[in-house]
């Protein structure tokens, strides 16, 4: 990555509509690495569960094509609008949308119709936007706000569907529900106690402060929020698996010790052998103990330290279903790690653990390497990380 442009930390969080089991918000993101570009896009389409979750998703699909060919937003618009299926109770076709189109040089499009305002948050404060209207030629109820922005370091862009800001709405405290102000204010007092805090993080502290406004934190309407965070990358590495040749001990342990970033063994084999080429100690926290997962261990200059297949395969189901809170488990500590980081590098040894091959181990116990390419291939198209895989 060119050290001149920014990286765009981008994390979300949802919660559906009480009573629903599917959430009628939609939000996706993608990056153009040719062209420096992320684009991101929310909608929340009109009502909730299975319905509104199919006009949110092809809202979302076409605003994400029409932004990344450049197409003029009025007519990307019009196209949108034109082809949702009508409602026949409320014979209309609507569903909000908000488009992010964000170069890493920091110029920032955002495109709004029926979402709440986008927040800016800068220096821990937040920055009032001021946006050019355009009216709808087709749809004369309709008409949509655009900001251009021109985003610097540590600048976060906080989007989000009318559950958020309507949280809480009829209650004593919040009869006019939370609004944009409310959201805000929590921003900057997390980002004044934690000004690393990642995307994922952010995001869910304000879908779960939303939801415990509304009585029995069972939320009146779909919740989410999604966050974009402009920084320099966060780089991890995971060092998992003994090498193939036990001369090549030594060459991994010198690389994970010389890592400017995040570093994390999983294995204890792994393990034992950084401890041994690098002189350090390796102690059992037996607190993490849990019913599924061995305990995690600590040594000296490395972050995490986990047992490897059996976390590494719960580790890999956890992201898979999209679990952004997980547990304090190892598997949980280490989802919260890679979700944390932007660029994550595996270094997986493949000499074969002759336990790992015993028949009566479950199904879904694979080969370490096989694992590690399931992991980072969800990282990368789930999560939109940079991940690299090198096998020794």
């Amino acid at each position: 990555m060119n050290e001149k442009l920014m990286f765009l930390d981008i994390g979300y969080s949802q919660l559906r509509k009480k009573g629903q089991n599917i959430c009628g918000d939609v939000f996706k993101s993608m990056r153009m690495p040719g062209e420096n570009r992320v684009i991101a896009a929310l909608s929340d389409g009109l009502g909730s569960g299975v319905k509104a979750n199919i006009l949110a998703s092809m809202t979302v699909t076409m605003a994400l094509k029409f932004a990344a060919n450049n197409m003029e937003i009025g007519n990307s618009a019009e196209i949108i609008m034109s082809a949702l299926p009508v409602c026949r109770v409320r014979k209309i076709s609507y569903a909000t949308f908000t488009i992010m189109d964000a170069s890493l040089t920091g110029t920032v499009r955002i495109t709004e119709m029926g979402n709440p305002p986008a927040l800016l948050v800068r220096n821990g404060k937040g920055v009032p936007l001021k946006g050019n209207r355009i009216e709808s030629a087709k749809w004369k109820d309709r008409s949509m706000d655009v900001y251009e922005i021109d985003a610097l370091p540590r600048d976060r862009i906080v989007i989000f569907s009318d559950g958020i800001s309507q949280a809480g709405m009829g209650t004593d405290k919040y009869k006019l529900g939370w609004k944009n102000e409310g959201c805000l204010e929590l921003v900057e007092e997390i980002v004044k106690n934690d000004s690393d805090i990642s995307s994922h993080d952010l995001s869910g502290q304000i879908v779960k402060a939303a939801a415990a406004k509304d009585p029995g934190f069972m939320p009146h309407d779909d919740m989410t929020c999604a966050v974009v965070h402009f920084r320099k990358p966060k780089k991890m590495l995971l060092f998992t698996g003994p090498p193939f040749s036990a001369e090549k001990d030594a060459e991994c342990a010198k690389i994970l010790d010389a890592f400017q970033g995040r570093k994390v063994v999983c294995g204890g084999t792994t393990a034992e052998i950084i401890g041994r080429e690098l002189d350090r100690k390796i102690t059992m926290d037996v607190r993490t103990l849990r019913d599924d997962l061995p305990p995690l261990s600590q040594m000296d200059g490395v972050d995490l330290v986990t047992e490897g297949i059996f976390t590494l395969t719960k580790t890999a189901r956890l992201l898979k279903n999209g679990v952004i809170h997980a547990s304090d488990d190892a598997a949980g500590q280490l989802v919260d790690a890679l979700l944390s980081s932007d660029i994550i590098e595996f270094l997986v040894g493949t000499r074969i653990n002759e336990a790992h091959q015993d028949p009566n181990l479950p199904m879904d116990l694979e080969l370490r390497r096989n694992i590690i390419k399931r992991i980072a291939r969800i990282l990368k198209d789930k999560y939109m990380k940079e991940t690299k895989i090198k096998f020794v």
